[in-house]
C-alpha cells in the first residue's frame, strides 16, 4: 500500500468520526462561513510572482521539518515579507497540522488561504469554508473525474476557489471543468518522493489559458521561479524551503529580494 493509499484509508475513517460529532448545520453556523472569500486565482494572476508560502510541520518523507512551528509569528512574517497567498496543512497524523492553524491564521491575515488537505468528501469542502479558507486543494491522484467535478461544484457554490493538483497527463485530463480555477503541477513523485521540475515544464504546455497554473514542490531558489515563469506559471507553492529554517519569514525575504533585483 502506497503512502497516499494509507492516507486516504485513514481519511475515510477520520471522516466517519467527524461526521458523527459535527453536522453540516454546525459548520454553517461558524462565523467564517458567511465571510466573503478572497480569490486565490485573482491574487495569483495580478501578482508579479505568485508566491504561495506553505505552513507545515512535517510530511511522510520529512518527519521533522519544523515540529514546534507556531502559526502566529510565521504567518505574520510571510505576509510582511511579500507572500501572495498561504497554503496551510490541516492533516494531523501525517503532516502535523489541524484546522485551528487556519482558524488562527484567518484572524491575523487577509491573504487568500488554501486549505491543503486530502479532500474526498463534500463535508470537508463545507468545513473548509467554515474554518476560514478561501480555496481548497483537490488531489487528482486520489480522485476520479466525477469526484473532481462534484467537489469543485460544491466548492464554487459556497464561494471557494478550486485548485486541482496533478502529477501526469492522465490526471491533468480529469480536471478540465468550468468549476476548477487553478491547476497545480506537483513536481514530486508520490510513489518515490523524487522531485523533477521538468514535470512542470512538460505539463504546462497542455493547460488551457482559462486556468491559472502553479508549480508545486522542490522549488528552492529564485532562478527556478524565473525559469518556470517563462512557461506561463502564475504562482509557485513553496513550503519546505522556508519551513525547514528557524525563521521562515527571513528565508522568504531573501528570495523576494533576489526576485526583485
Amino acid at each position: 500500500m502506497s503512502i497516499l493509499e494509507k492516507i486516504i484509508k485513514f481519511k475515510r475513517n477520520e471522516l466517519l468520526h467527524q461526521r458523527s460529532v459535527k453536522s453540516y448545520g454546525d459548520l454553517e453556523k461558524h462565523e467564517n462561513f458567511n465571510r466573503k472569500t478572497n480569490s486565490l486565482k485573482n491574487n495569483l494572476i495580478k501578482s508579479s510572482f505568485g508566491i504561495i508560502t506553505e505552513f507545515k510541520r512535517k510530511s511522510p518523507s520529512k518527519p521533522k521539518i519544523n515540529l514546534e512551528a507556531k502559526v502566529n509569528r510565521i504567518i505574520r512574517d510571510y505576509e510582511n515579507e511579500g507572500a501572495n497567498a498561504l497554503s496551510i496543512l490541516t492533516d494531523q497524523k501525517f503532516f502535523g497540522g489541524n484546522i485551528n492553524d487556519i482558524i488562527e491564521s484567518r484572524e491575523i491575515t487577509n491573504l487568500p488561504i488554501l486549505r491543503k488537505e486530502f479532500i474526498i468528501d463534500e463535508f470537508q469542502v463545507v468545513e473548509s469554508k467554515a474554518i476560514g479558507a478561501d480555496a481548497i486543494l483537490l488531489i487528482a491522484a486520489c480522485l476520479d473525474k466525477k469526484s473532481i467535478r462534484n467537489l469543485s461544484i460544491c466548492a464554487k457554490s459556497i464561494g471557494l476557489d478550486v485548485l486541482v493538483e496533478v502529477h501526469n497527463k492522465n490526471e491533468l485530463n480529469m480536471c478540465f471543468h468550468e468549476t476548477v480555477d487553478i491547476i497545480g503541477i506537483n513536481n514530486r513523485n508520490l510513489k518515490n518522493f523524487k522531485v523533477d521540475l521538468n514535470q512542470s515544464k512538460i505539463l504546462s504546455k497542455l493547460i488551457p489559458n482559462e486556468y491559472a497554473k502553479i508549480s508545486e514542490s522542490g522549488i528552492s531558489n529564485s532562478s527556478e521561479i524565473l525559469l518556470l515563469k517563462d512557461y506561463g506559471f502564475n504562482g509557485f507553492l513553496i513550503g519546505e524551503k522556508f519551513m525547514s529554517k528557524s525563521n521562515p519569514g527571513n528565508e522568504l525575504s531573501k528570495m523576494m529580494k533576489d526576485l526583485n533585483k
